[in-house]
């Protein structure tokens, strides 16, 4: 039997990767379910009811405007001071009209497949990154702290073999995990929008648009398998890419916002890694420097910085690319025993 078999074997059988799996399965089943229930299909009935709700609620504002002249022209009629209260020439005005009260504001909420379906794939992609990072650090960090890494060298010594055919592994295994639950969820909410919201205009140019995203939300969550993996393999341990994570985090998204914050830096999110993984997605990702601006001298147009999904490409690539390379140069160097 191969090694790359033999290592897919193992990573489906711990209980770690079935656990992970299990909680991951239950919370996007969770998010879809609660998202059935939160949406609700716009029938002729319920747009009519909206339309009876804007127009009582447009004749009971005419009441009100009118009731309020009559008070103000008798206040007016005893001398009464009424601007202050009522405004000049007691709020004529300020009449409602029709267009104030739109039926759009009394629907339900009406889930968009074409408009908003985007947007939940940035969702799964977050938690089945998640769940890569776990399975992927925790998969080669279990090695290390277990001694099974050396007992797997003494009958298969070639080091880098072993440790690429384990990151194969793990990467096959999120892929499929990933390829799987991705066309679940898209059919789950095309079932959604086609039962309890919206599939208009889904032409056959937003699904080659939703399949390019669906494409870098895959190539995003394998970049987070590999640096969990490489990361664990660094530092013999599980417990190293949870650190780097972290502090990756805490120094990213809030040490280097107050440096930058503090400093004046200009477009001070280019340096945080959250808006290059925001690009991917979105395709490009505008930043505002309000700074640029001096409102109280009157209006002005700030400056705006674009990052884009190719400037992206490049951050992510590179970074990944470095932790790979650093986990086999170790691995090729280091002391095994």
């Amino acid at each position: 039997m191969s090694l790359y078999v033999t290592e897919l074997r193992r990573l489906a059988k711990r209980r770690l990767t079935r656990l992970l799996l299990v909680l991951l399965v239950l919370g996007l089943a969770g998010i879809a379910t609660a998202f059935t229930f939160s949406s609700h299909k716009l029938s002729p009935a319920v747009v009519a009811e909206a339309q009876a709700k804007s127009d009582a609620d447009y004749r009971q504002a005419v009441k009100e405007w009118e009731r309020s002249i009559a008070e103000c022209d008798a206040a007016a009629k005893r001398g009464e001071q009424t601007e202050e209260r009522y405004g000049p020439d007691c709020g004529r005005q300020w009449q409602p009209q029709p267009e104030m009260f739109d039926p759009k504001w009394n629907l339900p909420y009406q889930f968009d497949f074409r408009s908003e379906y985007a947007t939940f794939i940035g969702v799964f992609a977050g938690a089945v990154a998640l769940f890569a990072f776990l399975v992927g650090a925790s998969f080669v960090g279990a090695e290390w702290s277990t001694g099974g890494m050396m007992n797997l060298l003494l009958w298969r010594p070639r080091r880098l073999a072993v440790l690429g055919t384990k990151l194969a592994a793990v990467l096959t295994a999120v892929l499929g995990v990933s390829v799987l639950l991705g066309a679940l969820w898209t059919v789950a909410f095309w079932l959604i929008g086609t039962y309890r919201g919206s599939t208009a205009k889904v032409t056959s140019g937003v699904w080659q648009s939703t399949a390019i995203s669906g494409v870098r939300a895959l190539a995003l969550v394998l970049a987070v398998a590999a640096v969990a993996f490489g990361l664990a393999s660094l530092g013999r341990h599980t417990a190293m890419a949870l650190g780097v994570a972290v502090g990756l985090g805490v120094v990213s998204e809030i040490g280097i916002r107050i440096a930058v914050s503090m400093a004046g830096v200009r477009f001070g999110d280019r340096y945080v890694l959250s808006t290059y993984a925001m690009a991917w997605f979105e395709k490009q990702r505008k930043l505002i420097d309000y700074r640029s601006c001096d409102f109280v001298q009157g209006e002005c147009t700030p400056k705006t910085m674009l990052v884009t999904w190719q400037h992206s490409a490049v951050v992510l690539g590179v970074g990944t690319a470095l932790v790979l390379v650093a986990a086999f140069w170790t691995m090729r160097r280091r002391d095994i025993s």
